[in-house]
């Protein structure tokens, strides 16, 4: 299918064209408050089922799970393992006992599991060490074999990174992302996601990231088709060190040149431009086009890097395995507290890592966020796959590819554009169920991308082509 420059122009300011009756465009959904910025052009407005979801996600609940967390004392990795009440054993077995609860009244597609191994004496691990992850799996109903995770770390730490005996409370690092993943497994266990979507609280990430660095290998090594992770760490503080509060933004930190690419890959994406367009950018675009609005109550700010300055996440072994994944985190940290001694200064001030300094209302919202991410993931068609912009011929016009997905509700693609040096897609254009698509307009001078689109108007992260000759 061709459509002409001038035609193009046209369609795409007053908006995408329907693939069909059943298809509705995708519109611009409300930017999240103080968003300053507005929705991008592949913006996703909340489905009726999707704000019935978010609705049942409960502050009450993230507030108790982080209390209880907190009361087990220390969660350190090499704390004790078999104490009923103190230590990481402890936190392990209540975390496993209460996605049981959950996974009960699933009608028998969530599973609970605990992955355990034994981490050989390595960097923060003097001795032989069990670290388990407790990983609730909710089995699609539709494309199983498609998978999203979100997890939390439930390990913590004060100062010394190999005092595993003091008191290390971990509220906001990071009983808040357990937290999260916990309320999202509870409220998504009634349903029937057509993808899989995984809720997980890892261990072993303040030594190392050692558990999701086993977790993530053991997909691989079944060749699990993972499509997007993320992992919410330390998201319970809406203030900053200075004071400063900003309770109605997370902030979601996307790589750029994946770092799972070969030096020949890398070099051909920086040849065409494409270090802003990694899968797991266009996963942080897809969660700004359906969390950044008014039914989450947030503004998603999208960070083009990694993760912090000299810090990492339980997303990196997951890009480290050419897995799209990022990391959700507040919006400015507060250092007095992280990781610090319990304790009390001269003047009766509290210090460490207690829920006192939490955030309830907006760890609830950050939930939210993530709920309509993964729900919305799960339910629309998988990324496009092997998605090529052909460069045989050098002409003005742009000719697209892609292999069909197989998903049963499938209707169609849209192509997306953007001029090079635009942040997000900004025109939309229905190709129709096809698998190429010509556009009159110059591969030179911008960016394209193609989306899948389902029979309910549901629409998928968009997939960069990559130049075939």
């Amino acid at each position: 299918m061709r459509h002409s420059r001038r035609s193009i122009l046209t369609a795409t300011a007053a908006g995408a064209v329907t693939l069909g009756a059943t298809a509705p465009p995708a519109q611009a959904a409300s930017p999240g408050p103080d968003s300053g910025s507005r929705p991008p052009a592949t913006a996703q407005p909340p489905t009726r089922e999707l704000h019935a979801l978010l609705k049942e996600i409960d502050r009450a609940r993230i507030e108790a799970t982080v209390r209880k967390l907190v009361s087990f004392g220390t969660r350190h990795t090499l704390s004790s393992q078999d104490d009923p009440v103190r230590g990481i054993g402890a936190a392990r077995d209540w975390i496993a006992a209460e996605l049981r609860t959950y996974a009960a009244g699933s009608g028998g597609r969530m599973t609970v599991e605990l992955q355990s191994y034994i981490q050989e004496p390595a960097s923060g691990v003097p001795a032989p060490t069990r670290i388990t992850n407790v990983v609730a799996t909710l089995r699609g109903s539709v494309t199983p074999e498609r998978v999203y995770v979100v997890s939390g770390h439930y390990d913590s730490r004060v100062t010394d990174l190999m005092d595993a005996t003091s008191d290390a409370p971990g509220a906001d690092d990071d009983a808040s992302g357990v937290a999260l993943a916990l309320e999202l497994a509870r409220v998504l266990a009634r349903r029937r996601p057509a993808s899989t979507i995984v809720f997980a609280a890892v261990a072993g990430e303040e030594q190392g990231l050692y558990g999701s660095t086993y977790m993530a290998q053991q997909y691989k090594a079944a060749a699990v088709d993972v499509q997007g992770m993320f992992t919410n760490d330390i998201i319970g503080s809406s203030t900053g060190d200075d004071g400063t509060r900003d309770p109605y933004t997370i902030r979601l930190f996307a790589e750029g040149v994946p770092s799972s690419e070969t030096p020949a890959q890398a070099a051909t994406r920086r040849s065409v431009g494409g270090e802003n367009d990694s899968p797991s950018r266009q996963l942080a675009r897809f969660v700004r086009d359906v969390a950044d609005n008014d039914a989450t109550g947030m503004h998603v700010r999208v960070i083009y890097r990694r993760d912090r300055y000299r810090r990492g996440g339980d997303h990196i072994p997951f890009l480290e395995r050419a897995y799209p994944a990022a990391r959700f985190t507040e919006p400015a940290e507060d250092f007095a507290h992280q990781h610090q001694d319990v304790r009390v200064d001269e003047n009766g001030q509290q210090f460490g890592d207690l829920p006192e300094f939490c955030d309830f209302a907006f760890i609830t919202r950050v939930a939210k966020v993530n709920a309509a991410a993964l729900w919305t993931l799960a339910q629309a068609p998988g990324t496009p796959r092997d998605a090529k912009i052909i460069t045989s011929t050098l002409t003005n016009s742009t000719k697209l590819v892609w292999t069909r997905g197989t998903e049963p509700d499938l209707v169609g693609y849209e192509v997306v554009w953007r001029e090079t040096t635009a942040p997000e897609w900004t025109h939309v254009i229905p190709a129709g169920d096809v698998t190429t698509h010509e556009a009159d307009l110059s591969k030179d001078n911008v960016f394209f991308g193609v989306r899948a689109v389902s029979r309910a108007g549901a629409r998928s992260p968009v997939a960069f082509p990559a130049p075939q000759v």
